[in-house]
């Protein structure tokens, strides 16, 4: 495999804090929530123990035309919203099909899709299931919608790997890319799963904040106070491409995406491993693929869910590989402002970190009471400013079934 450079030319957002990439990005530095009680009389009907979420900020079927939201999930929605956005934002680059590829992510898929037909088998009967039931419930249905938008015929792959699938999915494009399988990815992830099961059950294990009466407060990283996650949703896409394709075409270009390790815990389904290893593994294998050292790194966004659990074991994973050093590296939780997206948080939030690098600047991170000393990150309620030299940062992303992604960027 080449060591092609690896460049981002467009990015895209749909998320609980912003409609687009640019204004989520200044709702997080104006230390934003995107969390909201939720107004839906099934949280009533279930008795749902949790009641708030972090909606997207704009409707995805407000956006696109009626005839094309109709045969979509609004996953897929999500997903085609920020990869217009993405597209037209770098330029909406002139490439052959046959070198234009998608490297897409979820975690859960159609949801709405699947159960919403469901209870129409149960209540109407089989000859008012819709046809399109299948197409728009299957995880692929994202990557395969966007191939049939934008033309894409070099490859249109999907990865699902719970909450680490859009790291993934960013890493893949990157060694698709070196190569030599396309000249142009149009990669990231999606996630529309704000329902009655998923609150549900992920309350049984007692994942989920449940501060109902504060919710703009409940994700709360770091801190001591931190009961659990929210669930948030939307889409994150990054345009990445050579830099000599960029360059010839004379393209923006926002950072270069230089390395990215994907590992696997093998320890429990659910729990990640409490040691780190693997987690620590990811970080080795991104700046190992990156050529850079443990010394370089700048910046990081770290995963912080705001569970319990979760949030020390990052800790220790990085410090096994930063050692004390981790405790000065400027670290975003920011989680806090957009709730967890699952399946399409690492897009995101490798679209925050590109733009912490552009803007040499960390984005704050909110609601930190008081900090749980098992949790030492260097935080902050406001923006920290990354200074004028070189930059590199990690994104972290870690997923149910033991999945550790990581990707390294670096400032140009």
């Amino acid at each position: 495999m080449s060591n092609k450079r690896i460049v981002v030319t467009g990015i895209g957002a749909s998320s609980p804090i912003g409609g687009t990439a640019p204004e989520s990005w200044e709702a997080l530095l104006a230390g934003a929530s995107g969390t909201s009680t939720l107004e839906y009389d099934w949280v009533e009907k279930y008795s749902l123990p949790v009641t708030f979420a972090a909606q997207a900020k704009v409707r995805p079927d407000t956006v696109l035309e009626r005839p094309v939201a109709k045969r979509l999930d609004p996953s897929s929605q999500f997903a085609l919203v920020a990869a217009m956005e993405a597209w037209a934002d770098a330029g909406s680059p002139d490439v052959e099909p046959e070198r234009l590829g998608i490297d897409f992510a979820t975690g859960i898929g159609g949801l709405w899709t699947l159960l919403d037909a469901w209870d129409t088998l149960r209540e109407k009967g089989p000859r008012r299931v819709l046809p399109m039931t299948v197409p728009m419930l299957m995880p692929n249905a994202a990557a395969g919608n966007l191939s049939l938008h934008f033309g894409a015929r070099a490859y249109a792959r999907t990865v699902a790997s719970a909450c680490a699938s859009s790291t993934e999915s960013l890493v893949n494009a990157v060694e698709h890319l070196r190569a030599g399988l396309a000249d142009v990815v149009i990669a990231g992830g999606t996630e529309s799963v704000i329902h009655p099961i998923t609150i549900s059950s992920f309350a049984s294990m007692q994942a989920l904040s449940r501060r109902n009466d504060s919710p703009e407060t409940a994700s709360r990283p770091a801190s001591i106070d931190r009961d659990g996650f929210v669930m948030g949703e939307g889409a994150g896409v990054l345009i990445l491409e050579t830099e000599e394709h960029a360059k010839a075409r004379g393209a923006k270009i926002y950072a270069a995406v230089v390395g990215g390790g994907v590992t696997a815990d093998s320890y429990h389904i659910t729990a990640n491993d409490p040691e780190g290893t693997g987690a620590a593994r990811a970080v080795h294998l991104a700046l190992s693929a990156a050529g850079r050292s443990v010394d370089e790194v700048t910046h990081v966004n770290a995963h912080a869910t705001s569970t319990p659990v979760g949030d020390p074991n990052e800790y220790v994973a990085l410090h096994s590989v930063f050692g004390d050093r981790i405790d000065d590296i400027p670290v975003s939780a920011t989680k806090a402002s957009t709730g967890h997206l699952l399946g399409g948080t690492g897009a995101l939030e490798a679209i925050f970190t590109v733009l912490a690098l552009r803007n040499r600047v960390a984005p704050p991170t909110i609601n930190l009471t008081e900090q749980d000393p098992a949790v030492p990150f260097r935080l902050s309620g406001q923006p920290m400013p990354l200074g004028d030299g070189d930059q590199l940062a990690i994104s972290n992303s870690f997923g149910f079934g033991g999945h550790n992604a990581v990707v390294a960027f670096e400032s140009v």
